[in-house]
Formats: C-alpha cells, structure tokens, sequence
C-alpha cells in the first residue's frame, strides 16, 4: 500500500509539473506569432503608406496636366475669337470702303444723269417745237383739201374705213373658203394615200405572219413521203385539219397556211409526229391529228387554268377558261394576244388601285377585253361586242361585261371600270416594240439617232428618249458657244430628215452648259 500511494502520488507530482513545463512552451509560442503579426503589419503599414505616397505624386502630376491642358485649350479658344474678331472688322473695314466707293461712284452717275436730262431736255423742246410746225402743215393742208373736196376730214376718214372694212372682209371670207376647201380635199387626198401605203407595206406581212406557218423537213425524200402517191396523204391531211399544205420548190420546208392559229399548230405538230414515227399513210394521219387535236384541246385548258391562277382571278366559267386558252396561239399587229391581255390586266389593276376601285374587277375585265378575238366559228360582229355577248352568257359581271363591249366605244361607258380597260389596252398595244415592228429593229432605230448626233464635232454625248421622239445632244461648252449650238440643231435635225427612216418626227435638243466648281475646306 506504502508503495502504491507513493507511485500515485509521484504520478499526481508528474503530472502537475508536466502542465506547468506545457503551459510555460505554450505562451512563449504565442509571444513569437504576436511578434510576427506585429512586424507583418507594420510591414504592411510602411507598404501602405509607400504606395499611398506615390498615388498621391501621381494624381498630383496628373491634376497637373489636365490643368496645363485645359489653359492651353483655353487660350486658343481666346486666340480664335480674337482672330473671328479681327476677322470681323476687316470684313466691316472693306465693307465702308467700297459703300464710299459706291457713294462716289453714285455722286458721278448723278451728275451724269443730270447732265443727260438736260440734253434731253433740251432735245425734247427741239422735237415739241418741230411737232408743232408740222402740225400746222398738216392743218393747213387738210383745210385746203376739204375746200376741194367738200368733205371734212373725219367724213373722209369714216368713208375710206368703211370701204376698206367691206372690201377687206369680202376678200377674207373669199380666201378662208379657198383655203378650207383645199384642205379638205388634201385631207381626203392624203388620208386616202397614207391608208393605200400603209396597206400596201403592212398588209402582205401582217397576213402573212397571222396565216403562215413553216415545217421544215430533213430531205426531199421526207417530203415525197408527205405527198403520198399521187397526193393522197397530203389530200388526206389537208381534208383532217382544214389546213392548206402549200408545197413549193423551196428546199426542206413545207407552208402550213390557214387563218385559224389552232389548226395550223395541230397541222404542225401532226407533220412532226408522222415524219418522227415514219408511218405515213391516210389511217394513220387521221389516227395522229385526232391525237394531237385532244392534246392542244387539254393545253389550251391547262394555259386558261395558269394564267387566270398567275392573275388571282377565281370563279371563271369552263368555257372562258379555254377562250382563254386559245389566246395563246393568236396575235394581234404581231402581237401575242394572251401576253397582251395579261399585260391590260394588269395594267388595268395597278390603275383600278390607285383610283381605289374593284382591282379584281378590273384583273377580270383586262383578261377577258379581247374574247372576241378567238372565236371557233366565225361572226360578223366587232369582237368588242363578241366578246361582251359570251361575257354575259357566261354570267360575268356587268361591269366586266360593260367593259368589254366599250373598250373599243361600241357601245356607250356605264362604269369607271370601262375607261380603265380602254386605257389599258392603248398602254400595251402602244408601248415601243409591242406591235407592227420588232424589239431589233426598234433599238437599232435609236441607235442610229445617237450615232448621227455623235457624228458632229463638239458633241460629247446624245440620248434618244420618248421612244425615238427626241434626241437630246450634250455639247462640250469650251468648243461650242451658243451661236454655234443652234446651227448643230438644225444641221442634226437634217442629218437625221435626209438619212434616217422614222415614224412622227424627232425633236433635237442641243444643251450646253458652263459649270464653275470649286470647293469649300
């Protein structure tokens, strides 16, 4: 027992002196980190205070600047008002001086004029002085022709102007009849030329070109094959298709000639299908153009179906469908009857919109304005009145219906929808190129106007505008002065008269100009 409470207390005697050894390390460890903390932060105190010192140089110097900067902006914002300034009253300073210029030069101009009123002063009283002398000539002489002759002067006076008014209107009307009947009679005169020449130029092209179509064929073997023996194949197609085949001696080409468009593109391409297969014989042509008529038939249904779906246009009757149709294969003075009323419809449209009418009225009437034109079977009526028949069969509107009969004034205008159509019409057959002349020709027309303007010196460029109705020609001004701008007007214009062919007449236009150009820094 002696023994254990010696070891326990030695242990308790241990324990207590370990505790004070680890107490004793314990609060020198805290002394060295509070030193640390302590020499970090003062460390971190100089830095601070270091940097804050150099911050501060810095702004100082750049408060500096900015301050340096904004003077000099400054002062030359003060020099440049005081240069506007002095500017200024230079300008005021010349300003006086030319008014007192202007001043003396008035002073002289005054005295000039005085001096010239007083010349004329005394001229005047010269010419009032002379005035009267012969004023008293002129009396004396009237007082002795009226003892002669028994008249006063205004009796004398009164007769002669009656007398020269009755002979003078006498002769008046007398020339102004001689003059309308002339004319009248050269009106008819050259109405009727014109009209002769006109068809004389025009007419054999136009039916030509509306009633002739050409097949061209490989060979002369082909072509004796389409004959047949003894013409019984041609016989034989021509009784199919009412076409007339027109064989000639021109090589590997056979005419197709009829007035109706239809037949003949059924005629055409039945010759293509026959000469393709190589079967030619009556049976089978008859067999081949029953083909290709159902298939024109089902396109000139599927071309009125595009188009009046390309135009929005709904509701139209089956058989104005295929009226449509057919317009694709004829042609009105050369042009293509169905391009030309799509043309009107839309034409007709876009004006309908401005005006703030029915646009799909006015799409409908523009399409159908020329029906007449296609008809199966033929009719003596105009084709205006035509069409508004089938129009109003087919249970148009009255409108469209009106439209149609009046677009060539058949029959009188009951709707604004009727000029709109009758205006568009003359927009698209009267377009240049449109009709009676080829899109080539017309463009080789307006080139020829530019070049003959080109032609002369001192021009440097010529345009011919309204259609080839005017040429405007540009001149250099420093080779052309003004004198010499109107003799090359006149020298174009019968350059132009004695070379060139035109319809109307051309209108030259010379401009010149003098530019001054200069530029404002």
């Amino acid at each position: 027992m002696i023994e254990v409470i010696v070891g326990v207390v030695c242990l308790v005697i241990g324990a207590a002196v370990g505790m004070v050894f680890s107490r004793s390390s314990l609060n020198t460890k805290a002394k060295f980190i509070i030193d640390d903390a302590k020499k970090n932060a003062e460390n971190l105190i100089e830095k601070a205070n270091v940097q804050a010192e150099s911050t501060k140089k810095e702004k100082n110097l750049q408060a500096k600047e900015k301050f340096l900067e904004l003077k000099s902006q400054h002062d030359a914002d003060i020099q440049s008002r005081e240069k506007k300034m002095q500017e200024a009253e230079k300008r005021t300073k010349d300003k006086e001086h030319k008014l007192n210029d202007e001043l003396s030069k008035t002073g002289k101009l005054e005295k000039d004029l005085d001096r010239q009123i007083a010349d004329y002063a005394k001229k005047n009283e010269i010419l009032e002085r002379k005035q009267q002398e012969l004023d008293t000539a002129t009396a004396k002489k009237v007082e002795i022709l009226e003892k002669i002759s028994n008249y006063t002067a205004e009796e004398a006076k009164a007769e002669l102007v009656e007398t020269m008014k009755a002979e003078a209107k006498t002769r008046a009307q007398a020339h102004v009849q001689s003059i309308m009947e002339e004319a009248q009679m050269n009106a008819k005169n050259e109405a009727r030329k014109i009209v002769i020449q006109t068809i004389q130029r025009i007419g054999t092209e136009q039916a030509i070109e509306n009633s002739v179509s050409v097949f061209n064929i490989e060979s002369d073997e082909v072509k004796g094959r389409i004959i047949g023996r003894e013409g019984r194949n041609i016989r034989a197609l021509e009784a199919v298709t009412g076409v007339e085949i027109i064989v000639d001696d021109t090589p590997e080409a056979i005419l197709l000639s009829c007035f109706d468009p239809v037949r003949r593109e059924i005629a055409r391409l039945s010759l293509h299908r026959l000469v393709t297969d190589g079967r030619i014989h009556p049976a089978r042509i008859e067999e081949v153009v029953e083909k290709t008529r159902k298939q024109i038939e089902e396109e000139i249904i599927e071309v009125g179906k595009r188009t009046i779906i390309d135009l929005g246009i709904h509701g139209l009757h089956p058989e104005l469908i295929k009226i449509v149709g057919r317009m694709k294969y004829r042609s009105s003075y050369g042009q293509n009857l169905l391009q030309h009323s799509r043309e009107v419809a839309n034409i007709a449209a876009t004006m309908a919109a401005e005006l703030g009418l029915n646009v799909k009225l006015a799409k409908r009437a523009g399409l159908l304005h020329d029906i007449g034109k296609v008809p199966e079977q033929e009719s003596e009526l105009p084709h205006a009145l035509l069409g508004m028949q089938w129009a109003e069969k087919y249970g148009e509107n009255p409108e469209v219906v009106n439209a149609i009969g009046a677009h060539h004034d058949e029959i009188e205008m009951k709707s604004l929808l009727s000029p709109i159509i009758q205006v568009a019409d003359a927009i698209s057959g009267a377009r240049p190129g449109a009709r009676r002349q080829v899109l080539e020709s017309y463009i080789q027309r307006l080139k020829d106007l530019e070049s003959a303007a080109l032609s002369f010196d001192g021009v440097s460029s010529a345009y011919a505008i309204q259609a080839g109705r005017e040429l405007r020609v540009m001149v250099e001004s420093g080779k052309v002065n003004d004198e010499v701008a109107s003799q090359l007007s006149y020298d174009i214009s019968e350059k132009i008269q004695n070379e060139l062919t035109y319809p109307g007449q051309v209108k030259v236009t010379v401009i010149r100009e003098t530019r001054a150009v200069n530029i404002a820094r």
